[in-house]
């Protein structure tokens, strides 16, 4: 489940190193290129809202494989897309397909002991947090020196082998859901409505993700620039020093077991806040940034373990939908942010990504501390 998790999940960030790359391909503007990032997670947002419900009335393990199947048409569109409108195109509907990971994490959580579900979700969820940081790693390495579409092509073979492990290996597990769609698909306003627990973490994980992907969308064209003069391999290499900050995910977990998560999540949106604050005077630091990166990994991926704690928490039967509408708003707030950086980087460049990440931060932690105080009047 860990591996199926890392590897599905680096199929949505295999673009953002390459941006550069694929803006010299189609000629076109950095700007332009960066639709391609931004609809990708806006597919992934969609595949979160319409096919995560599903996996609340329909056998697991058969959704998964036909994701997968749609995870391979995909990337291999991707791979020889003559356009930078079809490839746009296809990474919407990679992102639609590649939403298995948020499939296998409430498995985790269906399958483990209330006492330890905390740890098994930072185990299973240490392969995505690693999955999104080596990716860029990975194709920037692979873009700069075979071409960004070998990328896409080694991705197709990834996954091939992966639905053959998922078909031989992975259990089946029944639904618990006795409805139809329809009403499946209406239970989550139900819930948005009924729980306040998880509308916070929706909200904290949308902001903390924001300014999460408004700065590895640009981190890219601020390494370009003459103080750095660095390529997509070296913007790649950030998300190996970010892995470190992956390691917080198991400690994280433990710890969301054993500590009040609402206490605990106030620590790590403090941390977000201090990254933008060390990327704002890193502008022409290496050293700085990769502090930076670290900082800001370790505190968006703990945050969003704790959340993830306190929402399958809630209502075991109805794990699947809570992740959905956690995840949709985490997504869409990933595209928010990404969005924002790119209207920013035209005029005020690094400067206003960085006001970006700190207004972000700064709005999570005051509506975290006004909720967390509500909670203890209460």
């Amino acid at each position: 489940m860990t591996i199926a998790t890392c590897l599905v999940v680096a199929n949505i960030y295999y673009n953002q190193p390459l941006l550069a790359d694929i803006a010299h391909t189609f000629k076109i503007s950095d700007k332009k290129a960066q639709q391609v990032s931004l609809f990708t997670q806006i597919g992934y947002a969609t595949g979160l809202l319409f096919i995560i419900p599903l996996a609340d009335m329909l056998k697991r393990k058969r959704l998964i494989l036909i994701d997968f199947t749609l995870v391979i048409i995909s990337l291999l569109i991707s791979a020889a897309a003559p356009s930078v409108l079809v490839l746009t195109i296809a990474g919407f509907l990679l992102g639609v397909s590649s939403v298995i990971p948020q499939l296998l994490i409430p498995m985790a959580a269906h399958l483990a002991k209330p006492a330890e579900r905390g740890k098994k979700i930072g185990f299973v969820m240490s392969g995505l947090l690693i999955g999104i940081l080596l990716s860029r790693t990975l194709s920037g390495f692979i873009g700069e020196h075979f071409g960004w579409r070998t990328m896409y092509y080694i991705a197709t073979g990834l996954m091939l082998a992966m639905w053959l492990m998922i078909f031989f290996f992975l259990p089946e597990v029944e639904p618990d859901y006795k409805g139809n769609y329809k009403n499946l698909m209406k239970s989550l306003i139900h819930l948005v409505k009924t729980q306040p627990k998880l509308r916070m973490a929706a909200f904290r994980g949308a902001l903390c993700f924001a300014g999460f992907s408004a700065f590895w969308t640009t981190l890219v064209f601020l390494l370009k620039q003459p103080q750095f003069n660095a390529g997509s391999s070296v913007a790649g290499l950030f998300g190996l020093v970010g892995a470190f900050g992956a390691l917080a995910a198991g400690l994280m977990g433990r710890l969301s077991d054993k500590m009040d998560s609402y206490k605990l999540s106030g620590y790590t949106l403090l941390l977000v806040l201090i990254s933008f604050i060390i990327f704002y005077f890193s502008n022409s630091s290496i050293t700085g940034l990769v502090i930076g990166v670290i900082v800001l990994d370790m505190g968006v991926q703990a945050t969003h373990i704790s959340n993830q704690s306190i929402i399958f928490g809630l209502i075991p039967e109805a794990r699947n939908r809570l992740n959905t509408v956690y995840m949709v708003s985490y997504f869409i707030g990933g595209a928010s942010g990404t969005f924002l950086a790119s209207l920013v980087w035209k005029t005020y460049q690094w400067t206003g990504v960085c006001a970006i990440g700190v207004t972000l931060a700064v709005i999570a932690l005051a509506a975290h501390f006004i909720n967390y105080k509500k909670n203890v009047r209460n």
